[in-house]
């Protein structure tokens, strides 16, 4: 089976370390993953955001799938509601994984069709991306 490629949308300054954790999961288990994410430390609404998004948009239109970590900040973040409506508008599937249950979700993620994982686990996020 070819490998999943994975886009990873996350709050960059708060989920970064769950990030890094799905990294070393598909190193050493049974993920068969290629994973790309953009850090973004640049606002949505900068000067330099146009130049971002174009950097971003070809990396997300390659993946097959996007994969949204939820935290606690999650769904204000106006990056992550555009890198999902990108994904979207180009036919990707969506993976939504919660840190915790009680995470807001971003609402563009809702009513999407998105595989979900309730809880940052590795049976759970497995079992979200292998049923994508």
């Amino acid at each position: 089976m070819a490998r999943k490629r994975i886009f990873i949308s996350y709050d960059h300054e708060n989920d970064a370390r769950y990030k890094n954790l799905l990294h070393a999961w598909n190193k050493h288990n049974d993920f068969d993953l290629q994973i790309y994410n953009g850090s973004l430390h640049i606002a949505i609404n900068s000067q330099n955001a146009a130049y971002v998004k174009s950097q971003i948009r070809p990396m997300i239109t390659w993946c097959s799938y996007l994969l949204c970590l939820i935290g606690e900040d999650t769904h204000k973040s106006a990056w992550i509601d555009w890198e999902i409506n990108t994904a979207v508008e180009n036919d990707k599937r969506l993976i939504a994984v919660k840190i915790t249950k009680d995470c807001i979700s971003p609402p563009a993620i809702m009513n999407r069709g998105a595989t979900w994982a309730l809880s940052f686990n590795y049976e759970a996020i497995k079992k979200a991306i292998d049923g994508a």
